[in-house]
């Protein structure tokens, strides 16, 4: 890394990395750090928040924290410097142009330069931010360029439901313990923000200007709430909309007797190699699908738009689609076909675990060949799954319900699901993705086939 030709060298800036696939920019969700404060190499600095998950990114310098380039819930580009570092503070303060600055007279405070960096196709503007309120006369209004240093009390939960209904919770009236902002009170605010104003009164006398352009309006509807559409919400919304209208989904379902399966479900879950860990018919449909991309190696591939290729993978990287309060993401097992069945399911279990907490790793969203979803798990019997962009496959897993089957000539209750496979047709043909479909039926509805097919 190098840097700026307006910086000097003990002046360390660090950049926002590119922390996810495709992504462009990051919120920041919370500075651990202040100005002054020393810092150590590869000690956390910030939260982002990117389209797919929240990272924390640890600096990469020893030092003491010269500026920082935005505030709290700034968009950043990547790119765009995050941090100042002085790596040599015991040399003398440094002023905003990289000269050493003359010490603060007594009892002054120094106000700190934060820049919001320079990044492709932005404007670059440039805030101050004042170490001492004190700086500010009582009398005198704040001026804008002031920002905020205190950061308002609240708890995880009530900070994203803040963020969820665009709340800014500085501008919010706590009513908690020392000051802190409540659940009640944000939503208080959020309604005060959706009721109808008061109708102003009549003026005494037109004042004479110009006669203002017309300004969009959004007319408040009683009983409506309106949530700003970012973050994984928004990516999510942008991939389907180009998976759907860019490769030509096909879907197939399959309805499968797995009585069998949920008996060997019920058996694991006793199993000692598997104390600890969630069993679920999701897990060895996982198995099945991995089982049948070994006979039909066909089916993880991807089609290359640009170079007009079929790329064909060596690894099934299967991503699992999990529901969380941030929307859908898809966590990714790489290399699963590697794995045993207690290691797969550990897999599961903690990706599903730290996406649902927020915590999914950038590298661990990444990547993925084909994806397995459950929504059986809403009691929904099948769908029409649509693709992830950059895949060809994705296995839908409905609800297993007790049904009347024909089972060795007689119509008998036994355990049913429905299978529901949409692929990439122009990567996977008819035949290839029907053979596909069946061999997953054929595993979970004769489970031995796990062995006898390895």
């Amino acid at each position: 890394m190098t840097t700026s030709t307006l910086t000097p060298p003990r002046l360390r800036e660090f950049p926002l990395p590119d922390v996810g696939e495709g992504l462009t920019e990051a919120e920041i969700l919370h500075w651990h750090v202040a100005v002054g404060d020393r810092v150590r190499d590869g000690q956390v600095v910030c939260e982002v928040e990117t389209a797919k998950a929240a990272v924390e990114l640890p600096v990469p310098y020893d030092g003491v924290v010269h500026s920082l380039g935005y505030p709290e819930g700034a968009a950043v580009a990547v790119g765009a410097v995050l941090i100042t570092v002085d790596t040599a503070p015991e040399a003398g303060e440094v002023g905003e142009v990289g000269e050493a600055a003359a010490p603060p007279e007594s009892g002054e405070r120094k106000a700190v330069l934060v820049g919001y960096g320079v990044a492709p196709s932005r404007t670059v503007r440039r805030t101050r931010r004042t170490t001492a309120v004190t700086a500010v006369p009582a009398a005198a209004p704040v001026p804008a360029s002031v920002v905020r240093a205190e950061r308002p009390t609240a708890k995880p939960p009530v900070r994203r439901l803040a963020k969820d209904l665009g709340i800014d919770l500085r501008e919010v009236t706590p009513t908690g313990p020392d000051g802190t902002v409540t659940r009640a009170d944000v939503q208080a605010a959020a309604a005060a923000r959706t009721a109808p104003a008061p109708a102003p009164e009549p003026a005494a006398e037109p004042v004479p200007g110009p006669v203002p352009g017309p300004v969009p309006t959004v007319v408040a509807v009683p009983g409506e709430t309106r949530t700003p559409v970012k973050g994984v919400r928004k990516a999510t919304a942008e991939a389907m909309v180009r998976s759907a209208f860019t490769a030509p989904h096909v879907t197939e379902f399959l309805t499968v007797d797995v009585t069998r399966t949920m008996r060997l479900v019920a058996e694991l879950r006793r199993d000692p190699a598997f104390e600890g860990l969630r069993v679920s018919p999701l897990l060895v449909t996982a198995k099945a699908l991995l089982t049948a991309v070994r006979r039909n190696p066909g089916i993880n591939a991807a089609w290359d738009e640009a170079n007009r290729e079929i790329v064909q993978y060596e690894n099934v990287n299967l991503g699992v689609a999990a529901a969380t309060p941030r929307g859908l993401l898809v966590p990714v097992v790489k290399a699963a076909q590697r794995r045993t069945l207690p290691e797969l399911a550990r897999s599961i279990n903690e990706l599903a675990d730290t996406a649902r907490a927020g915590r999914t790793a950038p590298e661990d969203l990444r990547g993925g060949t084909v994806t397995i979803t459950n929504i059986g798990v809403f009691g929904v019997d099948a769908g029409t799954p649509i693709l992830n962009p950059g895949e060809s496959a994705i296995l839908a897993l409905g609800a297993v319900r007790e049904r009347p089957w024909v089972h060795k000539g007689r119509v008998v209750a036994r355990q049913v699901t429905t299978l529901a496979l949409s692929f990439d047709h122009r990567v996977v043909d008819g035949e290839l993705g029907s053979r596909f479909l069946a061999d997953i039926g054929a595993v979970l509805e004769r489970p031995k086939r796990l062995l006898t097919w390895s």
